[in-house]
């Protein structure tokens, strides 16, 4: 319940401060993506997530196991997850996970959302991911100069605000399928519709899409979200 009241009040504030979104646009592979699958499959799949919203750990754990099987280790598709954190606890997570190697950043993510009752819960959130990233090879100096990077923090909050800004994502997971929005953790055989629609209209296999540059959050905006977020995070 405290994580769910903490999400609301940041999606307000960020709402309101939020420059008005630019629904036409969609999203673009970038040169620091985490890629799942063959980065040159025709097919490419935006997931905006948070790694404390239950309706994303739903899609990982029931969805994305057969959508792997059938479509991206196949070639036929490939996935990029973009961070949406919805309060301070998916922050954390989100950073642990980015500082994992990247091989085996969707190792961390899939282990996050398996684990999500316990560490999301816990009454000592950073307690609980150190212990988890321990386990995934990660000292814990490592991790303390993981979630100390202001850096990282601030290139994760940026993913959230270019999705809302730009892109018009207000709820997790959103996915974005060759630029075709498909919101909420449908069922495999509902998600593979849309899929079909794009596997007729793309390019041979081999084709690829030159990266993009990430898109600049408002002027002044990260300032405002990254001390929200840290005034979040000083309590606990």
């Amino acid at each position: 319940m405290h994580i769910i009241r903490l999400a609301l009040i940041v999606t307000a504030f960020i709402g309101i401060a939020a420059s008005p979104v630019l629904a036409a646009e969609t999203p673009q592979p970038q040169s620091d993506d985490r890629v799942l699958g063959d980065a040159k499959a025709p097919i490419t799949i935006f997931e905006y997530a948070s790694l404390t919203c239950p309706h994303c750990a739903v899609f990982d754990q029931e969805t994305l196991p057969k959508l792997k099987t059938e479509w991206i280790d196949t070639g036929k598709a490939k996935l990029i997850l973009r961070d949406y954190p919805l309060d301070q606890s998916a922050l954390l997570a989100a950073m642990v996970a980015r500082c994992a190697p990247p091989d085996r950043f969707y190792a961390f993510i899939d282990t996050l959302f398996q684990s999500q009752l316990s560490w999301a819960q816990s009454s000592n959130v950073k307690g609980s991911l150190a212990r988890i990233a321990k386990v995934g090879g990660m000292s814990q100096a490592e991790f303390d100069q993981c979630v100390a990077d202001q850096k990282l923090s601030d290139s994760i909050i940026n993913s959230r605000l270019n999705g809302q800004q730009h892109y018009g994502v207000d709820s997790t997971p959103t996915f974005f399928i060759d630029g075709k929005k498909v919101v909420g953790e449908l069922p495999y055989e509902e998600f593979v519709k849309n899929l079909n629609g794009s596997a007729d209209s793309a390019p041979a296999t081999g084709a690829s899409t030159a990266a993009t540059a990430p898109v600049e959050p408002a002027p002044g905006m990260l300032d405002r979200v990254r001390s929200w977020f840290g005034s979040l995070m000083s309590r606990g």
